[in-house]
């Protein structure tokens, strides 16, 4: 029970534009229609969280399970998939078990430490069937952190362009593999220190031939554009941030494609070609996480740490420092994201408060609340991002029970789906199939 709590030839050239217009919406480093029917980088086709699909709303360890398969080492990072072939990202530990090291860190907390040589690898799984299609071991090192209690080695989520993959470990590497998984081009960026020792999760973004990683750490953080095909840098911009953990977020803007990073201090939107700043605005909290959201012109971006907040950005027409301007459209002060990222889904946000189980669904032109906040009950802390598909959101907790709402105004829990693992990596929708990747298990559902 959810209980509230506070498509040229035959086409006329009208729908032709439409189409275009979707397409531009779906961060178009391929294909339209390509993109939309996979799942290539974090949080979807449209890095909103929502799929065109119709996965199942129910299932166990017994019920609609069309494969599952034991995943060696770790890694919160989200599986991406393109037409057959599913990738992933682990770190292994290996060898004979070494004396505990801890970074020693200001402020180090609730730290994991380090006992085990690593191999950070990248899977390919067929999509059919489960069956292992290639592992590529890219590096291997004692790490300098263990991270957090609730991360891992390998919490950033790869990308594709139905051609290659590239896969971030941040510390240990950038890597680029084609899809026999042989090995293209490396880089390494350099050592991060992340604040209080806690890891690294930020994943890489493409677009049209660039690939764009965010730094931000304890040390000199930076932005660095590559090119995809050789790994050679185009352009690096130094930001005066500390350790964040969002992932940038492509705005196909009709006047000026740009990229959006999210930081302490400001957002920030930044020309492609060169790296300047074209627009910021202030008003975050310390340790971001969550990565924005951007739809019709408004840009969403919100955190939670020793405050709450969210802002809606007007894009057209930022130039320049924005803060407390007309520009934004509105603020918000409870209830904000912290961990979970939120889910675009006609013209609402979805987001959870904090990482716990109160749900607010805001007209993203308003920030009004559009019913709710909701409280969902069956589910505790939550790490993984909510998605969407069908009329359904899925919400899934580190205890593994996943909560299907039905979405309208009204959100009600019509299924609660329990597995015998637990999730951190947010799930993945492509078509009929929902994908859930535990700590030790890979679950495709399907309806049977």
């Amino acid at each position: 029970m959810v209980v509230p709590h506070e498509n040229k030839t035959a086409m006329s050239g009208f729908l032709f534009q439409i189409l275009v217009l979707v397409c531009i919406q779906a961060i178009p480093f391929v294909a339209c229609g390509q993109q939309l029917a996979n799942w290539p980088q974090w949080r979807g086709p449209q890095a909103t969280g929502e799929a065109d699909g119709n996965p199942p709303v129910q299932w166990s360890e017994i019920k609609n399970i069309q494969w599952k398969i034991s995943l060696a080492g770790k890694g919160h990072s989200t599986p991406i998939v393109w037409q057959n072939h599913i990738f992933l990202t682990a770190a292994v530990p290996v060898g004979d078990a070494l004396p505990p090291r801890r970074p020693g860190r200001p402020g180090a907390h609730d730290n994991l430490a380090v006992t085990h040589q690593h191999q950070f690898v990248v899977f390919c799984i067929d999509r059919k069937n489960g069956n292992l299609l290639w592992k590529q071991i890219l590096h291997e090192e004692v790490p300098l952190e263990g991270g957090h209690e609730s991360a891992s080695l390998a919490s950033h989520s790869p990308v594709t362009d139905g051609k290659h993959i590239y896969a971030s470990f941040g510390s240990a590497g950038l890597y680029c593999l084609d899809f026999n998984g042989k090995l293209i081009w490396k880089k390494n960026l350099g050592q991060m220190h992340s604040k209080h020792g806690h890891g690294e999760g930020s994943s890489p973004v493409l677009f049209h031939g660039q690939l764009f990683v965010n730094w931000d750490h304890e040390g000199q953080s930076f932005l660095v554009a590559l090119d995809s095909q050789t790994g050679k840098e185009r352009w690096r911009v130094q930001r005066s941030e500390v350790t964040s953990w969002a992932t940038p977020l492509i705005v196909e803007h009709p006047n000026q494609p740009q990229l959006v990073v999210c930081g302490s201090n400001r957002v920030r939107g930044y020309e492609l070609e060169t790296g300047n700043v074209l627009w910021e605005c202030g008003g975050l909290s310390n340790n971001i996480v969550a990565s924005p959201v951007y739809a019709d012109g408004i840009l969403i971006a919100g955190s939670s740490y020793e405050k709450r907040a969210m802002l809606a950005i007007k894009i057209d027409g930022a130039h320049g420092d924005i803060s407390n301007s007309d520009q934004v459209l509105w603020e918000r002060f409870r209830g904000t994201p912290y961990v979970p990222s939120p889910l675009l889904v006609r013209g609402h946000i979805y987001f959870l408060a904090h990482y716990q189980g109160i749900l607010s669904r805001v007209n993203i032109q308003t920030g009004e609340d559009a019913g709710g906040p909701f409280r969902l009950g069956g589910i505790r802390n939550v790490y993984a991002s909510p998605v969407a598909a069908n009329g359904h959101i899925y919400v899934t907790d580190l205890d593994g029970t996943t909560i299907v709402i039905k979405e309208s105004k009204e959100p009600t829990v019509i299924a609660y789906n329990r597995l015998n693992d637990s999730f951190a990596a947010s799930p993945v929708i492509v078509n009929h199939q929902l994908l859930l990747r535990g700590e030790k298990h890979l679950y495709c559902i399907v309806q049977e």
